[in-house]
This record gives structure tokens, C-alpha cells and sequence, in this order.
């Protein structure tokens, strides 16, 4: 197919997710290999973004094609009830990644229904209802994980599922509240926590669930002490500590799995994105050994059609592979000192820079008005005037791919970028925050 054509069938039959339908202009990919793609023009652009922050070994991966294939030569599904060579050697290969608590693995097709399945799975193992999450945060938008997700985007959720309670979390930046050390902001932050939990019953309260690091609501990254405020408050009342590493899990934070920088052990991990990094869809559930004990005697209510789909453990088990084989977390490190290296130049440069936020190959570059005052250059949940839709337009031209969130430029590139490859694509932010700059002044 030409790319007129395959650019007409997207907007003629397709619902594209998160968008007005009048006026969409996607571009037609005809191939991609590595962080690249090219359009049937021939032009390139650069996937600063992973996609949607899952393609972490970028396009083209020849191990993780090569095993898909392989698999669908042997059988391409088998219902959960079967045993399947691809789905019980990846389910112990993550539960060998993950730490000395962790039992076993429930699989589901991706991270909104990991979700779900975690927070069912809460409920049942402690025999509680309510559920605490944050308002900063996206755990999907399925009804259940549409109401644990705290941002706009479970507005049409509304009114919700009862038993959801919303907390805020720790945003250092914007809060601006008059604290010396992160210490000393952790210590507040937790201690609202834990009164909210007492208001709300704490012997009610089933789980807390977090995205370890907030992912697209800003790459918001806890203080000092928070995450293990958060496991003393779950300890003290016997709620379970569930860490959403759907897209901050698997390498992109400089470590396998983001709680592993703050030296907490969850009781619940849910994962999906950079288990297969998009090649299959495939997510999970990976519960402690209590809670896979409690149910060696006690129905375990959650069943899907595809969990554990062999196609997509084949990958899953290929994917792993490939990090541990390539020393993925190296170039991680290596590459993420790069790209922070750049973010606080632009912070420096920048008028409209407000923020800088980095974490391996996961930050956001956060906009505002005037930097004193720190008024986002956008109004929280709006865009009035089309700047954000604008910036990212002109990294688009510049062949520069990422999409924003609020105020904030996402940038997670593939985890196989380099260092060089870093810095000529940061270059092209540079040229765009100069416009940035500009609509900082008129604002």
C-alpha cells in the first residue's frame, strides 16, 4: 500500500485513542530498525519516546522476532490451564529478577489489566475494600484501572467505583513548600498519608498503589525516605504496598525495576511495556510469597483468555534475555548521565525551563510561565491555545518523535540509545525551547 492510502484507511475506519478524530494527520511508517524510522518519503525520525515508553530495545530486535517465530512453529496459544514451556520459564526468570519476598507471577495482557488484577487480588488476600492511589497518576483506563488512575483521564470514569481513595503525592518542585532537605519533605508527605489512612479506616484500606516513579504526569521522582515511609504506614496496619512498574519497570530507570533506587520490597508488582517491549503484548502480576500461599487453599478469582499467551512469553523470555546478555542496565547508566547532562544544560539556557527531571533514560522537562513564580505554561488538564500541541509539532519537523503531558516534554528513548545519539537529538530540543521561550514572555 502507498502511504496515502494506508494514511486514509487510519482516519476513514480507525478510532485513534486520546485524540479528536476530524483532522488527524498520522504518519504512514513503511520501516524501522534500531531508535530510527522512516516514513514512505523517506524521511526520518527518531522514537525519543520508546513509543509509549515500551519499545526499550528499540525497533527491530532480531532475538525477540526470532523467538516469536520460533514459538508459533511449535503452537501459538494454549489456554492458562496447560503447561507452557514459554510461560513457566519467564514467569521464573522474573521472579528471579525480582526480590526474596516475591512468589509467583499472574499474567495478563497488559499493565491497565495488571492493574485491576492486583488491586482484586489485594482485596481477596486481606479482605478489605478500599483502595488509596494517587491524583498524579495513569494505571490505565479500563474501569477499574480508570478509577485508580487520578488524572483527567478517569473523568469519563466518573462517577466512579466506590472504595477508590485519592492522595497526593510528593512533587517537590511544584508544591514548593519551605522544607531544607527531601527528608524533611518525606516525612510530612507521609505523615498526611498515614492520617488520610486512619480517617479512612485503616482496618478498610486494603492496598496503597503507586506508580514508583510518576510516569506520564511528569517523571515525578520520591524524595528521601518516602517509599520506605510509605512501606512503614502499609506494615503498620497490614495494607499492601503495590508498585505500578508498568512503564518505569525493566531497565529504564538505571535498574531492573524502579523500587530497587529506594531499597523498598513491594507486596505486589504489576509490569507489562518493557517485558516484551510492545512485540507481543503480555503484562503481569508478581505477588509475595504470603499472598501466593493464601492461595494454595483459597480461589484465586481472576482468570483471562490470554494470560500467559505463549507468543508472547516467548518474547517475554527473548526480551530478558537480551538485557541481561547485553548489559542493558550499563548503557542505561551510561547514556541516562548523558541525557541529564543535556536536561540541566536546557535548564540553565532556558527561560521556560522550570524543571528538569531525570532517572536513567525516563525524564520530563517541565514548562512554565516565569520561573520564580513557576505557573506552568499551561493551565493544569488544558490547552488552550495549542502551545504544547505546537512544541511537539516543531520536534516532529525536526524529525525529533516524543508527545507531552501538561506542561511537561516526555523523553525516554529506547534503551539501546548511545551517548552520541543523545546529544544530537537533544540538540534539536534546544532549537524548540527557544519557542518555548517566547511563549513564556507573551504568557
Amino acid at each position: 500500500m502507498s502511504g496515502e492510502s494506508i494514511k486514509y484507511n487510519h482516519c476513514t475506519y480507525n478510532l485513534q485513542s486520546w485524540s479528536k478524530q476530524k483532522g488527524l494527520d498520522p504518519i504512514p511508517i513503511e520501516k524501522t530498525d534500531g531508535i530510527y524510522m522512516w516514513d514512505y518519503g523517506g524521511n526520518r525520525y527518531t522514537d525519543m519516546s520508546s513509543q509509549l515508553v515500551n519499545l526499550n530495545v528499540g525497533h527491530g530486535n532480531r532475538a525477540i522476532i526470532d523467538a516469536i517465530k520460533e514459538q508459533a512453529e511449535k503452537y501459538c496459544y494454549l489456554s492458562p490451564s496447560y503447561g507452557s514451556e514459554p510461560r513457566g520459564e519467564l514467569a521464573k526468570m522474573i521472579i528471579e529478577l525480582m526480590p526474596d519476598n516475591m512468589g509467583k507471577v499472574f499474567f495478563t495482557n497488559g499493565g491497565a489489566d495488571a492493574n485491576e488484577n492486583a488491586v482484586k487480588i489485594a482485596r481477596m488476600f486481606t479482605g478489605r475494600q478500599k483502595v488509596f492511589s494517587r491524583y498524579r497518576s495513569y494505571h490505565g483506563s479500563t474501569y477499574g484501572a480508570g478509577n485508580l488512575t487520578g488524572e483527567p483521564r478517569r473523568y469519563p470514569l466518573e462517577p466512579g467505583a466506590p472504595g477508590f481513595v485519592k492522595f497526593f503525592d510528593p512533587y517537590i518542585y511544584r508544591d514548593n513548600l519551605p522544607f531544607k532537605t527531601e527528608k524533611e519533605a518525606s516525612e510530612y508527605y507521609v505523615a498526611k498519608l498515614r492520617e488520610q489512612v486512619i480517617y479512612e479506616g485503616a482496618d478498610n484500606v486494603a492496598a496503597i498503589v503507586m506508580e514508583t516513579i510518576t510516569g506520564s504526569n511528569g517523571v515525578i521522582i520520591p524524595p528521601d525516605g518516602y517509599l520506605q515511609g510509605v512501606r512503614s504506614i502499609c506494615d503498620e496496619f497490614g495494607i499492601m504496598m503495590i508498585c505500578d512498574e508498568v512503564m518505569a519497570g525493566f531497565g529504564r530507570t538505571g535498574k531492573m525495576f524502579a523500587f530497587e533506587n529506594f531499597g523498598v520490597k513491594p507486596d505486589i508488582v504489576t509490569f507489562a511495556k518493557g517485558i516484551t517491549c510492545g512485540y507481543v503484548q503480555l503484562g503481569g502480576v508478581v505477588v509475595s510469597k504470603d499472598i501466593a500461599a493464601y492461595f494454595d487453599d483459597h480461589l484465586l478469582s481472576c482468570g483471562l483468555t490470554y494470560s500467559g499467551h505463549p507468543l508472547a512469553c516467548a518474547a517475554g523470555v527473548a526480551c530478558l534475555n537480551f538485557y541481561k546478555d547485553t548489559n542493558i542496565l550499563d548503557n542505561v547508566n551510561r547514556s541516562g548521565a548523558a541525557l541529564a547532562e543535556c536536561l540541566y544544560t536546557l535548564k540553565e539556557k532556558h527561560s521556560s525551563v522550570g524543571d528538569v527531571r531525570c532517572i536513567g533514560l525516563f525524564s520530563a522537562i517541565e514548562l512554565v510561565c516565569d520561573k520564580e513564580s513557576r505557573e506552568p505554561l499551561v493551565p493544569y488538564g488544558k490547552d488552550p491555545d495549542g502551545k504544547m500541541k505546537k512544541l511537539i509539532g516543531l520536534l516532529k519537523e525536526k524529525g525529533f518523535m516524543t508527545y507531552s503531558h501538561e506542561n511537561m516534554i516526555l523523553i525516554s528513548p529506547p534503551l539501546i540509545i548511545t551517548p552520541e545519539q543523545i546529544r544530537e537529538e537533544m540538540a534539536k530540543v534546544d532549537e524548540v525551547l527557544f519557542i518555548a521561550d517566547e511563549m513564556a514572555e507573551k504568557a
